[in-house]
């Protein structure tokens, strides 16, 4: 078994729709179960790896906007509060499982721990005068949703969508870096990070959501991940997705990768993020990115599920 020093540095990003099951109307119950299944393979591989795990928030920071505005008697919250939130809530549960998970297979006593994390974004992004950030429940038709905000077209269905601008740095990359240098899982930038800009030497929240898959990627290059991997709801990045054509990527080039994003194959708001993540991860010295379904980390690790996104291909 590699020794503290000698193990790679893992970094597993769980989607927010991951944890919410298609036809589900996700109940903790529910979350927690879904939970289970990635955390559990996570477990597995905490004594081969030094591990970080980030998460999305999409859906549960959507259902937080719903819950406040169907209380008029209660002030409301800004986005970068309700991202705050999420942090807080899903880091918990993310903990909580994977501490009874390592308990129950054994595993050694490992070091866990959940940071509420900032990121850094740039006021002058033009994302800010083009909200495209997915969020909330999917709606079959766009008359079913609730009014507020604009709504985005995903292969799902209708979404209410928010700004959503790049991340620039991770404000607690030093403290992640030592942390995991410590061999501790570390829990982090949950729903992209708080987007915060910088005033000075002080930070101000702004009303946004980062895109977690973006967010992961500046977080591996800048504290020096080895692999990553991005769990979602589908078995891997495919072409023509949803159509009779469909054919899933077992393993890609970037360039190559590149090339489908730019003729459409990836769309915004679902696998297109995923794909460019991954490719700045390769860009900035990554060393291989996988995009796999939940149930399938460890296979997708080994190379026998997933779409591999390697630097070079044989």
């Amino acid at each position: 078994m590699p020794s503290k020093m000698q193990k790679p540095v893992l970094l597993v990003a769980l989607g927010g729709n991951a944890l919410i099951r298609k036809g589900q109307k996700g109940t903790l119950s529910e979350q927690f179960e879904n939970l289970a299944v990635p955390v559990r393979q996570i477990a597995r591989l905490s004594p081969l790896y030094k591990i970080i795990i980030t998460h999305g928030n999409a859906p549960q920071v959507g259902s937080l906007l719903l819950q406040q505005e169907s209380c008029p008697a209660v002030p409301k919250l800004p986005l970068e509060i309700l991202v705050a939130q999420t942090q807080g809530w899903l880091g918990y549960m993310i903990e909580s499982t994977l501490d009874s998970s390592l308990m129950e297979l054994g595993v050694p006593s490992h070091p866990l721990v959940s940071l509420i994390s900032y990121v850094v974004v740039d006021p002058t992004d033009p994302a800010f005068s083009a909200p495209t950030k997915p969020i909330g429940p999917v709606y079959r038709r766009k008359k079913d949703a609730p009014p507020g905000y604009p709504l985005v077209k995903t292969p799902k269905g209708y979404r209410r969508s928010v700004v959503s601008p790049r991340p620039v740095t991770i404000v607690e990359k030093r403290e992640i870096r030592r942390l995991i240098g410590e061999d501790f899982i570390v829990i982090c930038c949950g729903g992209g990070g708080i987007p915060v800009i910088r005033e000075g030497r002080a930070f101000s929240g702004v009303d946004a959501v980062i895109d977690k898959d973006l967010a992961s990627a500046k977080l591996a290059e800048e504290v020096g991940v080895d692999i990553f991997v991005i769990a979602t709801d589908v078995p891997g990045a495919a072409l023509d997705y949803g159509s009779e054509r469909e054919r899933f990527l077992k393993t890609v080039s970037p360039e190559r990768a590149k090339r489908y994003l730019a003729t459409g194959h990836f769309p915004d708001g679902s696998m297109g993020p995923k794909v460019e993540a991954c490719i700045q991860f390769l860009k900035t010295g990554g060393k291989r990115a996988v995009i796999t379904s939940v149930d399938a980390i460890e296979k997708g690790l080994e190379g026998s599920a997933g779409t591999q996104i390697l630097p070079s291909i044989p």
